[in-house]
């Protein structure tokens, strides 16, 4: 066994000193930690928790917007194929067949109801 230098003994004897040292450096990192999961992970859950149960609950006749900026209404859901039908133009009758990946939200008339009943 080679003895050990007086740099590594002084080492040794600072450690032993304050045995807390080593749990205290990693106090930032836990903090970090902590912060990312409250202030990015949690409510990035939430929010794809909604999408999903928004897609979920699509039905004939919403009004949607596409991610692509398009507006239309559903005219057909097949959920076994991930597709969904929308028409983009009564006058012709245009219709898109899309995943349902693609549609960015469900447009309802539902806020503007709730804020007229609450002014009468």
């Amino acid at each position: 066994m080679t003895p050990l230098s007086d740099t590594a003994w002084i080492i040794l004897a600072e450690g032993a000193a304050n045995p807390f040292s080593g749990v205290l450096f990693f106090w930032p990192f836990v903090l970090i930690v902590i912060f990312y999961i409250v202030l990015v992970h949690r409510p990035q859950r939430r929010e794809q928790a909604h999408r999903q149960a928004m897609i979920a609950n699509l039905k004939k006749n919403d009004h949607v917007l596409l991610t692509s900026g398009i507006y239309g209404i559903v005219a057909n859901v097949r959920p076994d194929a991930d597709e969904v039908t929308i028409k983009v133009d009564e006058a012709t009758n245009a219709k898109l067949r899309i995943t349902r990946s693609a549609i960015a939200k469900v447009i309802t008339d539902e806020p503007a109801a709730s804020a007229d009943n609450k002014t009468n």
